[in-house]
């Protein structure tokens, strides 16, 4: 019997981890097995410094197909998996569908960029990975759904409540209402995506765009994702608060004073804004 391979694939490159979603002939539904090793490549960047960018990606038709239903019920929550009661189903979505919620919340919360890349469809728990990460980029034949409408529930590990606060209501609609799919160009238009790139070069478009990112300053980088998240939930004069806060902890950072320097001297010793011509 030949042995199954593992259900995603790791490895490292120019300061970038590269986690690969591998079930390409179940449509790359996601597992228990694919989420225990998602978990433990997504604590290993967490945990080492000279990891600057973790992608996540995958091949075959499709990015995901969601959440694996016919892998064992840890997927399926129903009335009799949960106690028959409204407070279990709850509390299922809460600590069970194979820890996704934990996980989403942990990429959300790491000070350091996740970027997840779309080749082609991704619907369902892998939208819901996808939009815990700070970039999703998509190749022209990328395309977006939730089916579960068609059960005649809501996505609850995070579709609703991240879809609306990075899209807004009115595409939120669109998806989970409706139940109507978004291809790439209307996903950029919804504000899901940041960029959709060719399908013939997006590989290398993605990771040239993961590079870049490895270069950015880790501090500057960590303390804006915070930063971002913060502003995003607290009123005008709060968000003011926040940058500046934010702001005087990496004004003491001696990078910053290196940076500065460097800068100066790269404009000519102008000053930012100069033109250069007195």
């Amino acid at each position: 019997m030949t042995e199954e391979a593992p259900h995603l694939l790791t490895e490292e490159q120019d300061g970038i981890l590269i986690a690969t979603l591998n079930r390409p002939d179940k449509l790359n539904a996601i597992s228990r097995q694919m989420m225990d090793l998602l978990t433990e490549a997504v604590l290993h960047f967490r945990e080492t410094p000279e990891l600057k960018v973790m992608l996540i990606r995958s091949a075959g038709r499709y990015f995901s197909s969601g959440a694996d239903l016919r892998g064992g019920n840890q997927n399926i929550v129903s009335p009799v998996s949960t106690g028959g009661s409204a407070r279990g189903i709850r509390e299922n979505h809460r600590l069970n569908l194979n820890n996704m919620q934990q996980l989403w919340d942990e990429i959300e919360h790491i000070e350091k960029p996740f970027v997840v890349a779309h080749h082609a469809m991704c619907v369902g728990g892998g939208l819901e990975m996808s939009l815990s990460c700070d970039f999703r980029l998509a190749a022209k034949r990328a395309a977006y759904a939730f089916p579960e409408g068609l059960f005649g529930v809501l996505p609850a590990s995070g579709g609703v409540s991240r879809l609306t606060r990075i899209c807004g209501p009115h595409w939120a609609r669109w998806l989970i209402m409706a139940n109507k799919p978004a291809p790439a160009d209307m996903a950029l238009t919804m504000g899901l995506v940041h960029q959709v790139y060719e399908d013939e070069t997006f590989e290398d478009d993605v990771m040239d765009f993961c590079r870049h990112l490895a270069k950015q300053n880790p501090e500057q980088m960590g303390a804006a994702k915070v930063a971002i998240e913060l502003c995003a939930e607290v009123g005008r004069d709060s968000a003011r608060h926040v940058e500046r806060m934010a702001n005087s902890a990496l004004m003491l950072n001696p990078d910053y004073i290196r940076g500065m320097e460097r800068y100066l001297k790269g404009v000519g010793g102008k000053g930012a804004g100069s033109s250069g011509k007195g």
